[in-house]
């Protein structure tokens, strides 16, 4: 295992999972207090442990079809029509 990568893909989604829609609902179904915190975080982790491995299993299917430069590009206006999708439904 590489550290530095591992420490590189960490921080990268720990920071953009900070403050998202699924932290959010998470933070809502753990405030119930008839709900078992352990049950909701079991559940969460599950789910974005399984969400990863799509992400891991579509990057090495595509990656083998579309060159990296093209998938920064891709990925890069994605992003940016996004975020004027945000700033012009704001």
């Amino acid at each position: 295992m590489d550290p530095k990568l591992f420490a590189t893909v960490f921080t990268t989604v720990f920071l953009a999972e900070l403050g998202d829609k699924t932290q959010l609902a998470t933070l809502l179904y753990a405030s119930d207090a008839k709900i078992s915190k352990w049950t909701v975080f079991a559940a969460a982790a599950l789910a974005l442990v399984l969400t990863s491995a799509i992400g891991v299993a579509g990057g090495a299917v595509i990656s083998r079809y579309v060159s990296e430069k093209t998938l920064h590009w891709v990925a890069g206006i994605g992003f940016i029509a996004v975020g004027l999708w945000t700033l012009v439904k704001a």
